[in-house]
């Protein structure tokens, strides 16, 4: 009878710093999503892998922009950064990072740097780019776009012309300083997978009500007509920007995207943090680096 009293008071602590953070303004918006095929957007497929021309895949640094899913939050601790497991630049055994599946592990820690911020929309990548730039690395990796639609409501979001501005901006930016380096680009993930994982979850429940990501998963119950709109619209809102990264990637001569890999990868509850059903939990990085790794080294790129 003591595990179920623990259990109980684990919860209540859990409820008890996310209302905290959320009276303090500590949102952390963003998520990982499935391996569901979308009939759309990002799901879509081209007929035959395109050769990246002068790509290498084995390039001798690593920086890394993007939110609060490459910093690792909530993955060790509730309501912290942990970028010791990023999928990308992380040190954790656990994970085996792009850094250290690409470096090795005592050349990542001196060779690989993570710029990303907790929180960051597309807006806010030319400015972390700039700073990636300055390490002249070899390769980047970007992670964006899932703050850019889990806004206050759908009408929030960000445009779609503008969320394509300022990925071009970005890569505009590290062209600047770095006309060479290699461009690892995630597509942005399923947000409505992750709303049909964690809403069977009675204290994810709780935890979403605290603010997390409203236009996707507040009242997550509901299943009327109106809450039904407003999930599509933000689905189709991702699926846009899944578009937009692979238009603008496709333009710059070493800038390969994943195809889609991230949106359809099917992230269940062993994937997700336990502190808020919503960013990736250590395992969920550790499928994000081995998604990464899998384009990086591969030959051409993903259809």
């Amino acid at each position: 009878m003591r595990k179920p009293r623990n259990r109980r008071r684990r919860s209540r602590a859990v409820l008890a710093g996310l209302t905290a953070a959320a009276v303090l303004g500590v949102t952390g918006c963003d998520a990982v999503g499935g391996d569901a095929p979308s009939p759309s957007g990002s799901g879509e497929r081209r007929a035959s892998p395109t050769p990246t021309p002068d790509w290498d895949t084995t390039p001798r640094s690593i920086a890394a922009v993007g939110d609060s899913i490459t910093r690792g939050f909530d993955a060790c601790t509730v309501l912290s950064d942990c970028p010791e497991v990023s999928w990308a630049t992380g040190s954790s055994p656990e994970v085996d990072s792009l850094a250290v599946r690409l470096l090795g592990r005592s050349r990542a820690a001196s060779h690989s740097w993570n710029y990303a911020v907790t929180g960051a929309r597309m807006a806010d990548l030319p400015g972390q780019m700039a700073r990636a730039a300055a390490r002249r690395p070899e390769l980047v990796t970007v992670m964006a776009g899932a703050n850019d639609a889990c806004r206050a409501s759908a009408d929030a979001m960000t445009p779609v012309a503008d969320f394509r501005a300022d990925f071009a901006d970005a890569l505009r930016t590290l062209r600047r300083s770095a006309p060479k380096a290699q461009v690892y680009v995630a597509s942005v993930p399923n947000l409505m997978r992750l709303w049909s994982q964690g809403r069977t979850s009675p204290l994810g429940r709780q935890v979403w009500k605290l603010g997390i990501c409203p236009s996707m998963l507040g009242d997550a119950e509901a299943l009327d007509a109106a809450a039904r709109l407003r999930r599509s619209t933000v689905h189709q809102r991702v699926e846009a920007y899944n578009r937009v990264l692979r238009e603008v990637c496709a333009k710059d001569r070493y800038c390969r995207f994943d195809g889609g890999a991230v949106f359809e990868y099917r992230f269940g509850v062993a994937q997700l943090s336990q502190w808020d059903w919503f960013h990736p939990s250590v395992d969920g990085q550790a499928r994000l680096a081995e998604i990464a790794y899998r384009t990086v080294t591969a030959r051409e790129t993903p259809s």
